[in-house]
């Protein structure tokens, strides 16, 4: 069993897609159990890797779904890129990222001539052999690679399918680079959402389906960590991870288990 930093939970950090929602399904319970944070005076912020999407486009369907979420709730990995590159000074990009959320990085020009920086995000099938050594030229140029997750698997219909993850390390292989991930795991991501919710560590708690990215980034910082089964769960591959979760639950709508028995494994 682990009881690593048992104590009151005074803040939790959800993932979103495959916790809250599953494409556009909203998993039952869900929102029943953020009035049990409101009601109990507990805090939250939203932390996702969904890089499909632009802030607005998510508060937008958050909304729609009854989900409530305040202006300071959402830490996506697109915002916590711009805000990288900013802080490294960096202006020009090639973006290898969906359209849609390249209104999240206003004030930043894209160019394949000699960029600072390549910005990988999800873009599904538009992957190909030709943008793959595109990219591999820039980095050979002296562009650092910058990857707003390497997650190696998604869930959508018909189950996981592959994500960014592979190309992320194929790319790294062949440039010999280290990629700067700026979405979780990342230490620097966790370390952002903790200050824009304003609780110590020791207090906090995630809630997430990937095991990887979300329990492994977050016990890696020092969080507790919940995996719920629903979503991208998959027992065997939790199984192979290595990694033990401080609660396995059915669902989001069973927090309440997190929130009265801290520390325990369900």
């Amino acid at each position: 069993m682990n009881n690593r930093g048992k104590g009151e939970v005074r803040g939790v950090l959800f993932d979103l897609d495959g916790v809250f929602y599953i494409g556009d399904q909203l998993v039952p319970g869900a929102v029943a159990a953020l009035d049990t944070l409101v009601a109990r005076g507990i805090s939250w912020r939203y932390i996702t890797n969904t890089t499909t999407q632009s802030a607005a486009e998510l508060r937008a369907k958050l909304a729609a779904m009854g989900i409530p979420c305040g202006g300071e709730q959402l830490v996506t990995a697109p915002l916590a890129t711009a805000s990288y590159l900013r802080e490294e000074g960096v202006s020009r990009c090639f973006f290898a990222v969906s359209p849609r959320v390249m209104e999240d990085f206003s004030g930043f020009r894209h160019t394949d001539d000699r960029p600072e920086a390549v910005v990988i995000g999800d873009i599904g099938e538009a992957w190909s052999y030709r943008l793959l050594d595109r990219l591999f030229q820039c980095l050979l140029g002296g562009a650092r690679l910058v990857a707003m997750h390497r997650n190696k698997y998604w869930q959508r219909e018909g189950g996981l399918h592959v994500d960014i993850g592979a190309f992320v390390a194929g790319l790294e292989y062949v440039a010999e680079v280290e990629a700067v991930i700026t979405g979780k795991p990342a230490p620097a991501f966790f370390a952002a959402a903790l200050a824009s919710l304003g609780v110590a560590r020791e207090a906090a708690v995630l809630i997430g389906d990937d095991v990887y990215s979300d329990v492994g980034g977050a016990q890696g910082v020092g969080l507790r960590a919940a995996l719920v089964k629903t979503g991208k769960y998959r027992e065997e591959l939790v199984a192979k991870s290595g990694i033990a979760p401080d609660w396995i639950l059915p669902s989001v709508a069973d927090l309440v288990s997190v929130l009265d028995s801290p520390g325990a494994v369900g």
